[in-house]
């Protein structure tokens, strides 16, 4: 295999080239007893046309097959080993193996990291050395494409010629998926478990590799390496192999579970949305999401766009599929005049004709007007196009047309002769608003005719909004850089920049802040005041002074001298610094804004927009992005706040200096970048928004760094605007 094949310009590892002898094995060893035995029944099951070769030291003979000792005693080394042992034998029969030249191996066994066993796990990856090992604590692989089940245990798949792969922590999600019922046969599901040797990351570049696979699928407790799975993420779009990932974890106890699961990272949630919104990949809240997502890339790939049209003959539907669109982003226009004249033909005066469609029962049971009818809609021409149809229990009663067929297969018929007749063929889904409302045997002849049969209405356009998402990204691709590797953070006592440090810090890298001037004691910060000219505001200057409002340490609006040295005097009887720091007030900003880096263990400095103030806390409207960040970037992330109205001249408000807001942002992101090794963390509250032309001005300064910068910044003047 070249280096090539895989997308890259390295050389390809010992490591991958194992990793594909075990996903696609031409032989199997099996180590163990009833699980091993087990998996020989289920790679005769799915009909696994290669060796088989159980190993056990005592046994003659497992599941009808003839044993070997041991490894030694093997035909050759096998592609790929199932080794279900105790833990502490698991490590000799992999170091085994790896000495046989074996390609990858299964490791069943738990009690390792994720039951403190450490030790235990990092002599098992030492031992595996070039080979691919998946787990431990983990069920295993079934390949479902060329028939390898490395699984112990009942499964649901049946055998395919292409499909969607899924890989999964967890082995009874993996288990539990596949007995789905949704029409969705499955290239390949990988249960890795501790994931000691094999990353996620490496999984997924070792499935791209295979063009049968249609879509991965992501069960996410925890990335290890959040740069290297960027730049698998990046390889997929590439490929154009959409990934989809439903990351566990979001809550405080999903993630103390996903810890406790597999000893995983769980990781800041708003990380990773940023991480998968960069990357192009789809995020998905729950499994059946995950499924109807998978299930709609694989039979239409993703969308240019999310213009979709919608027929039902239900005014209820209708409606619904309107109020459920919106707030994902999925619009549905008006029909072209085209389709709305043949509508109106087919339909006649009593129907409105409108997207979403009702066309009403008049032509319900008539198969020849509803092919009429839907054939009209498919020729719209939109991104995708639903017919929302719930198919009746077998055991409800028949209603039958004119022709004495069921009303609802002739629909279904309908809809197949329309999408068959309109080309190019369309992205054409057949949509029941319940998951249940779809037979299995329904969506499976909806799937052979290139139909994609999607499970309740709300999943559907969840799918379809992330078709869109992965299509923009890979429309995208030359702007889309991946994640670089975490520098170390270096070590040592924190220390706090305190506000004028950190302003000149910031104004170094084109940041713009106050005419401010700083003084000692109550008189000259008067002085300073009327230099400056008035209103102004006062503050105390300390490293330690990290809430200066609730420490009644900030003034604001002081018109004369004298109400500064008043102030200045009131703050100096409480016990405050005596250094002050005076600042020119900025009048009438359109907005405030927070602007916040933190860096982060697994994904190092993450940038944070919102809005800000003193209510920054009670509103929480923020958006996050990993650095390095783009223009375009930052701009999306400002857009998706439920505070852009603001900035955009609200109700007539005067519109923000938008440009001078990114210019601010950049530079505060250049300063981060730069410090990425010793930066803890870094917020701007406020950033004052002014008018266009007028710029953005940062009105207070928190830096944190590991330890302190080389040259200290000295409590000289900073420079005016």
């Amino acid at each position: 295999m070249t280096s090539a094949a895989l997308g890259t310009d390295t050389p390809v590892s010992d490591r991958a080239r194992n990793l594909q002898r075990l996903l696609a094995p031409r032989h199997i060893a099996v180590f163990g007893g009833r699980h091993a035995a087990e998996v020989i029944r289920q790679c005769r099951r799915i009909g696994f046309d290669g060796a088989v070769w159980p190993v056990h030291p005592t046994r003659r003979t497992v599941a009808g097959l003839r044993a070997f000792p041991d490894v030694d005693a093997l035909p050759e080394a096998p592609d790929a080993t199932f080794v279900a042992v105790r833990r502490e034998p698991t490590v000799d029969v992999v170091a085994a193996l790896a000495r046989r030249g074996a390609g990858g191996a299964v490791c069943y066994a738990s009690g390792f990291a994720e039951a403190g066993g450490t030790e235990l796990q990092h002599r098992l990856v030492a031992a595996a050395g070039d080979m691919a090992v998946v787990g431990p604590n983990c069920y295993g692989i079934l390949n479902y494409l060329d028939g390898a089940a490395l699984w112990p245990d009942r499964h649901g798949g049946v055998r395919t010629a292409r499909g969607p792969a899924i890989i999964t922590q967890s082995g009874n999600i993996g288990l539990n998926l596949t007995m789905q019922r949704r029409s969705l046969p499955l290239s390949y599901l990988i249960t890795v478990g501790n994931g000691a040797a094999l990353r996620l990351h490496e999984l997924v570049e070792g499935l791209l590799d295979d063009p049968r696979v249609t879509a991965i699928g992501l069960h996410i407790e925890g990335l290890e390496d959040v740069a290297a799975f960027s730049r698998a993420a990046l390889k997929a779009l590439h490929r154009r192999v959409p990934l989809v990932a439903l990351k566990a974890g979001s809550s405080p106890l999903g993630a103390q579970a996903a810890l406790s699961h597999t000893s995983s990272l769980s990781g800041s949630d708003a990380l990773y949305d940023a991480l998968f919104r960069r990357m192009g990949v789809a995020r998905v809240r729950d499994l059946p999401e995950l499924l109807e997502t998978l299930k709609f890339l694989t039979v239409h790939g993703v969308l240019r766009g999310t213009r979709i049209a919608s027929m039902s003959c239900s005014g209820g539907e209708a409606s619904l599929v309107a109020d459920l669109a919106l707030p994902r982003g999925v619009t549905l226009p008006e029909f072209p005049p085209r389709t709305d004249e043949r509508l109106r033909s087919v339909l006649g005066e009593r129907v409105t004709v409108a997207n979403p469609l009702d066309y009403h029962t008049y032509i319900w049971g008539d198969g020849p007007a509803l092919t009429e009818c839907y054939e009209a809609v498919l020729g719209a021409d939109f991104d995708a196009h639903l017919l929302i149809l719930d198919v009746p229990k077998p055991d409800s009663g028949t209603s039958t047309g004119s022709d004495g067929t069921a009303v609802w297969d002739t629909a279904v018929d309908a809809l197949v002769t329309a999408h068959r007749r309109t080309a190019p063929r369309p992205a054409t889904c057949l949509v029941s608003s319940l998951p249940e409302g779809l037979p299995e045997e329904t969506g499976a002849r909806l799937l052979a005719e290139g139909i994609a049969p999607m499970q309740g209405l709300t999943h559907c356009l969840d799918a379809l909004a992330s078709a869109a998402a992965v299509g923009a990204a890979q429309a995208g691709l030359g702007s889309i850089r991946p994640l670089a590797n975490r520098p170390p953070a270096h070590s040592g006592t924190p220390y706090t920049l305190d506000e004028w440090q950190g302003k000149r810090a910031l104004a170094a890298r084109g940041l713009r802040t106050p005419d401010a001037a700083l003084a000692t004691g109550a008189d000259e910060a008067a002085r300073r005041a009327r230099e400056l000219g008035f209103p102004v505001v006062l503050k105390a200057v300390s490293a330690s002074l990290t809430h200066k409002t609730e420490a009644g340490a900030v003034r604001l609006n002081l018109t004369d001298a004298a109400q500064v040295q008043e102030a200045a005097a009131d703050m100096l009887r409480r016990g405050l610094p005596e250094s002050l720091l005076v600042e020119r007030m900025v009048q009438d900003p359109v907005a405030e804004l927070i602007v916040g880096v933190r860096r982060d263990p697994q994904f190092g400095p993450a940038l944070t927009i919102g809005a800000g103030g003193i209510l920054v806390e009670l509103l929480r409207d923020t958006a996050t992005v990993l650095l390095p960040a783009t223009a375009e970037e930052i701009r999306a992330a400002l857009t998706s706040l439920r505070t852009w109205p603001l900035l955009d001249g609200y109700r007539g408000r005067p519109k923000a200096d938008l440009r001078a807001v990114l210019d601010a942002v950049t530079a505060i992101a250049d300063y981060a970048q730069d410090h990425a090794a010793d930066l803890i963390e870094m917020d701007i509250n406020p950033l004052l928004v002014l008018p266009q032309g007028r710029g953005a001005l940062a009105a207070d300064v928190l830096i944190r760094l590991t330890h302190p910068v080389p040259e200290e910044p000295s409590h000289d003047q900073p420079p005016h605007d």
